[in-house]
C-alpha cells in the first residue's frame, strides 16, 4: 500500500528527508566503523613486522652508533636491553578523532590549579628566575608558564623508557632517519651527563624531563643551572628553567618585548585583516582595536598580528615578535596563546576579557565532510583531510563573505550550518 495517499505532500517531504538523513548516517557510521578496523588490522601488521625485525634492526644501529660516535662500551652495555615497544607504534600511526576548538584546548590549560601552582614555583625559585632574566632576557614568568605546559611543573614527565622508545621508532621505516639520530643523541648523554637507563622517562617520542626537550635540543641547548658540574632536566628543575631560558635565547627571543595581549575589536570589524597581515600597534589602533579592557592601544611601531582563534564570538589579540619564538618551540597557535596568558596570570595580570564561546566537538570526518561541500560549492579548499589549515580557513571566509555571515574563516555552528544546506 502507497502510505504517501494518506500523508500530506509537506509532511511526505520531510518524513523522507528525515529518513534519507537516518539511513545516511547509518552508512556513515557503518564505513567509519569498516575504515577503523582496517585502519587497525593494518598498525598491528607493522606492529608485528616490526617486532619481527626489531632484533636484526638492532645489531646494524649498534654498528652505525658505534661509527658516529657512541662509546663502544656504551653501545654493548645498552643494544643488548633495548626493547621493543608495540604502543609507541600505536601511538605514533594514531590520528585524532575530533578537531581540538581554542576554547576547549585553553580552558583545559589555563586553568586555576595551573595559575596557582605556578605562582607557588614562581615565588620558590624568583632570586634564580631573576638572575636568568639578567642573563637571556627572558621574564620569569614565561619559563614557569612553559613549564606548566609542558608537565605539569614536573608532575609528569612521561613514562615510556627514553632509549626503548627511540629504538622502536628508529627500528620504524617512517621516520628511522630521525629517530636513530636521536637515538645515538641519547646514548652520548648518558656519558656527557651521567644519566642512567631507568632515570630516562619521557614521552612516546622521546621527549624528556620537565621542559620535554628532545636530545638534539638537550644536547644542544640544555644547560647547568644548579652548579653541580653536570645537566638533569629529571630531577633539577633549575637546570630545566635554565636550560629553557637559554633555548629560548638561542631562538631569538627579544628581551623587553611581551608575547602580545588580548584585544577588544570595534562592531563590524573586517575580519579579512585577521590572521594574515602584519600591522603596527598604532595602524591595529586606527581600525578601532583596543586593549581587552576596552583602554587604549599604545602607539607604537612594534609589529603585531591579529588572531582570532575562536572566530569573531571569542576572544582576540595581537601577537608581536616572540609569540612566534614561542610557535618554535611549539608549532601552535593555541599553545603560544596559552603560554603567554598563562605567563601573564603567573604574574598577576587579569583573566581574559572575552568569554569563550560555547562551541560543539567537531570531528575530523564532519571537518572532511565540510571541506568536500566546500569544494562542490566552488571554494577550492584542497584535500578533504579534516585539517584546519589556511586553505580551509580561506575557503570558509570566501563563503561566509558571499553568504553575509562575519567572514572570520572559523567554523562557527552558523557557518557550518549554511555550507551543508
Amino acid at each position: 500500500m502507497d502510505f504517501s495517499l494518506f500523508v500530506s505532500k509537506p509532511l511526505l517531504k520531510i518524513t523522507r528527508f528525515f529518513a534519507i538523513i537516518f539511513f545516511t548516517a547509518i552508512i556513515s557510521t557503518s564505513m567509519s566503523v569498516a575504515m577503523a578496523t582496517a585502519k587497525n588490522t593494518d598498525v598491528q601488521a607493522l606492529v608485528e613486522n616490526n617486532r619481527a625485525n626489531f632484533t636484526q634492526c638492532l645489531i646494524q644501529k649498534k654498528a652505525d652508533a658505534i661509527a658516529a660516535g657512541v662509546s663502544e662500551a656504551r653501545a654493548e652495555k645498552e643494544f643488548v636491553r633495548m626493547k621493543f615497544i608495540p604502543r609507541v607504534i600505536e601511538l605514533d600511526r594514531s590520528q585524532p578523532e575530533f578537531v581540538s576548538t581554542f576554547p576547549s584546548y585553553f580552558s583545559k590549560r589555563v586553568n586555576q590549579w595551573r595559575i596557582d601552582k605556578g605562582k607557588e614555583k614562581y615565588a620558590k625559585h624568583k632570586e634564580f628566575l631573576n638572575e636568568l632574566t639578567k642573563q637571556y632576557g627572558i621574564p620569569g614568568h614565561y619559563l614557569v608558564s612553559i613549564w606548566g605546559l609542558e608537565t605539569n611543573y614536573g608532575g609528569y614527565t612521561g613514562n615510556m623508557s627514553t632509549l626503548d622508545s627511540l629504538a622502536t621508532l628508529a627500528c620504524d621505516k617512517r621516520r628511522s632517519k630521525f629517530f636513530t639520530s636521536e637515538l645515538f643523541l641519547a646514548l652520548k648523554l648518558m656519558d656527557t651527563q651521567d644519566l642512567k637507563r631507568e632515570s630516562m622517562l619521557g614521552s612516546w617520542a622521546g621527549a624528556m624531563g620537565h621542559t620535554q626537550f628532545m636530545p638534539t635540543t638537550y644536547t644542544e641547548y640544555a644547560i647547568d643551572g644548579d652548579g653541580d658540574g653536570k645537566v638533569d632536566l629529571w630531577s633539577s628543575e633549575k637546570d630545566a628553567l635554565a636550560s629553557a631560558a637559554h633555548f629560548l635565547w638561542r631562538l631569538g627571543w627579544q628581551p623587553g618585548m611581551r608575547w602580545g595581549r588580548e584585544v577588544k575589536l570595534p562592531e563590524n570589524f573586517d575580519y579579512t585583516l585577521a590572521n594574515s597581515h602584519n600591522k603596527t600597534i598604532s595602524e591595529w589602533k586606527t581600525l578601532g582595536i583596543s586593549r581587552g579592557d576596552g583602554q587604549n592601544l599604545p602607539d607604537s611601531d612594534i609589529s603585531a598580528r591579529l588572531r582570532v582563534p575562536a572566530g569573531h564570538q571569542g576572544p582576540a589579540f595581537l601577537s608581536y615578535d616572540n609569540f612566534k619564538i614561542i610557535m618554535r618551540w611549539n608549532n601552535s597557535e593555541f599553545y603560544a596563546i596559552a603560554v603567554g596568558q598563562l605567563a601573564n596570570r603567573i604574574a598577576g595580570g587579569a583573566g581574559l576579557h572575552a568569554k569563550l564561546p560555547d562551541l560543539p566537538r567537531y570531528s575530523i570526518a564532519d571537518m572532511a565532510k565540510l571541506q568536500r561541500k566546500l569544494n562542490e560549492k566552488g571554494f577550492d579548499v584542497g584535500g578533504a583531510d579534516g585539517i584546519m589549515g589556511p586553505a580551509t580557513r580561506e575557503g570558509i571566509r570566501q563563503f561566509q563573505g558571499e553568504n553575509g555571515l562575519v567572514a572570520d574563516g572559523f567554523p562557527s555552528p552558523d557557518t557550518i550550518a549554511a555550507i551543508l544546506q
